[in-house]
């Protein structure tokens, strides 16, 4: 099936269900990130729908497409030439209950199909997470959990723990696994925030390579520090601009146990992201 198709199957449940949506987003962002002899290219598109079902329960739905565009050196890489461009699409369904005035639980399922350009039923993979929310008190709030990510390239479960809160009427603070953010506000339209992440992900591969013939998948992780403005351009649109540097950088490729064929070495790379949202 074609990915364009998919695409429009995705946005079409979502805006099936927006009938009684409180809350809607849009957004469209554009990454890239040049390391020494490879550039990483990404567009991302996501859709965002939350509705607040009574005083205690509250669903939302997040649909994503990302499209990975990779540029190796020329001469560098002859043997990896196609492997040049990767998909993944991804729904994340949360249902968030509040227990009392200072506790809340979160419940999140997402599946994803990751792909290089075909698509099949083995490229559906199931990811999630469980998280308490605890009001320590005005101020501070505690977020203890596990899930099931590909932060580290690969499903794996983990542990979550941060603490977030407000530092004051202007800014607001989350120190934690596997994010870190503090936000500074100087008027209702600007944002400025600087932020550490864990982040990741993994592709299947079409077939698999002359060189490696048990070749099945490409892995990539990294650990993201970046700076991001936000300007709210009127009531409901947004523009953002992220600038930041990519830390322990992986590119591997895997058989399929997961075993390390060969690392890419690409090393560490600066990040530029331009990005627009539509918020209601």
């Amino acid at each position: 099936m074609k990915i364009k198709v998919l695409v429009w199957l995705a946005f079409l449940v979502c805006t099936f269900s927006m009938k009684a949506q409180e809350k809607l987003s849009v957004d469209f962002n554009l990454k890239t990130e040049s390391t020494e002899k490879i550039n990483f290219n990404q567009a991302n598109a996501r859709l965002f729908i939350s509705k607040k079902i009574d005083d205690k329960n509250e669903i939302t739905n997040t649909t994503s497409y990302t499209n990975l565009k990779v540029k190796y050196e020329a001469g560098t890489y002859d043997y990896f030439e196609n492997l040049n461009q990767f998909n993944r699409i991804e729904n994340k369904f949360e249902i968030s209950h509040k227990i009392s005035d200072a506790t809340k639980l979160n419940l999140a399922l997402t599946p994803t199909l990751n792909f290089q350009q075909n698509l099949g039923i083995s490229d559906l993979n199931v990811l999630g997470s469980f998280q308490l929310n605890q009001q320590l008190n005005s101020k501070i709030a505690l977020h203890i959990g596990f899930e099931r990510s590909t932060i580290f390239g690969l499903p794996k479960f983990m542990p979550s723990l941060s603490f977030s809160g407000k530092i004051n009427n202007q800014s607001s603070l989350l120190i934690g696994f596997p994010n870190s953010k503090i936000s500074y506000s100087n008027n209702e339209r600007n944002t400025f925030s600087l932020s550490n992440s864990f982040n990741g992900s993994f592709y299947n591969l079409d077939k698999s390579l002359a060189l490696y013939n048990t070749a099945a998948k490409i892995s990539t992780s990294q650990m993201t520090t970046a700076l991001e403005y936000e300007r709210n351009m009127d009531k409901n649109w947004f523009i953002n601009f992220k600038a930041g540097y990519d830390f322990d950088k992986k590119y591997n490729l895997l058989d399929e146990n997961n075993h390390k064929l060969y690392d890419f070495n690409t090393g560490d790379g600066y990040i530029l992201s331009i990005g627009i949202k539509y918020k209601q």
